[in-house]
């Protein structure tokens, strides 16, 4: 059987370029997905192993990346823990969401309610059983404050953040829970078939690094390392970490994915040298002409000849919008380019 480059990369081994994939692949931009969409909801599409199936290996078929990412959502945890959540066609809100009071007492973990996303990675490498698949969850902190969101109009959370400044022992207590619902939850992800474990920190920045590193990151650990006790390897995205990568070692995880705001090669720079990086190209490149695609790419040419612990990925998740053109030419530039390694 041919080696499959993204799982060779993530276990240490030089390859002849870096592996590529992209965050939110399985939705937003291709043409395929958004015909489906037209025919079936977005939960839907989730509560179906053939369609959330489909949808996950579209991008292997359409894009050519080297990777899929399980196609479900980071809210399945609150939903598991008793909030009522609804996808609106203008994002997700939980009708009886968290409020100032921060009850918690109505919080109780149901692993039942996660069955039908196992069925889904079961499906998948049924289908695909060569197909590197990447599973997932969200970060404590990110997947705290949604669980405050009641309106999905409005798109802040400068009230949950009041919160964690003013009852920090109540938070805390709220992503204590989290983190167990997670833990279980990624373990019977790696049970069911993943390759790889990614936890989505996509609000890291909001808080000042230093108080991400005391409070939020020992259980960003914990979930990360209950794919790592399990020799899953990992993937930890801390968006807008900035400087905080320099707390980040391969205790915590296998690979870190970089934001967009930060240079990779000061991202490189601030993480120790035997863990993985991943990232970042800004997704909103896309929407330029391809030769001021290509120029970007011709710039990674020499990062991408010295680091070989390198997966190309965006800095953040596809805009919709872009055209799929324009990174299906992406996708064969980093195939074809000769990497010189």
């Amino acid at each position: 059987m041919k080696k499959n480059i993204f799982i060779e990369n993530i276990n240490g081994n030089i390859t002849s370029r870096p592996p590529v994939w992209f965050m939110r692949q399985a939705g937003r931009i291709l043409p395929s997905y958004l015909k489906i969409k037209q025919t079936y909801s977005f939960d839907e599409m989730m509560q179906n192993k053939e369609l959330a199936a489909k949808v996950t290996l579209l991008p292997l078929d359409d894009l050519g990346v080297d990777a899929g990412i399980l196609f479900s959502d980071i809210l399945v945890i609150p939903k598991a823990l008793g909030l009522k959540l609804e996808f609106t066609a203008k994002g997700p809100k939980f009708h009886n969401a968290l409020d100032e009071n921060i009850n918690i007492e109505n919080l109780k973990f149901n692993p039942q309610k996660l069955v039908y996303i196992y069925n889904n990675i079961r499906e998948i490498k049924f289908q695909r059983p060569e197909t590197p698949l990447i599973g997932f969850c969200g970060g404590p902190l990110t997947t705290f404050l949604f669980m405050f969101r009641r309106n999905e109009l409005n798109k802040d959370f400068n009230h949950v953040i009041k919160l964690f400044y003013k009852e920090r022992k109540k938070c805390i207590k709220i992503m204590e829970m989290i983190t167990e619902a997670s833990i279980e939850y990624v373990n019977k992800q790696v049970d069911c078939g993943i390759d790889c474990f990614q936890l989505f920190e996509t609000y890291c920045g909001i808080i000042p690094e230093q108080l991400y590193t005391e409070f939020i990151l020992p259980y960003s650990r914990k979930i990360l390392n209950a794919a790592m006790n399990k020799n899953c390897k990992t993937i930890f995205f801390p968006k807008n970490y900035n400087l905080g990568l320099k707390h980040l070692n391969k205790d915590i995880c296998d690979i870190v994915s970089v934001d967009w705001q930060i240079p990779i090669e000061t991202a490189r720079t601030l993480l120790r040298s035997d863990i993985g990086i991943q990232g970042n190209m800004d997704p909103r490149l896309f929407f330029s002409d391809k030769k001021e695609i290509e120029k970007y790419l011709i710039s990674l040419s020499g990062f991408g000849k010295k680091n070989t612990n390198w997966i190309f990925n965006l800095g953040h998740g596809f805009i919709p919008g872009i055209d799929v053109k324009n990174v299906n030419f992406v996708v064969d530039w980093v195939k074809n380019h000769n990497w010189n390694r």
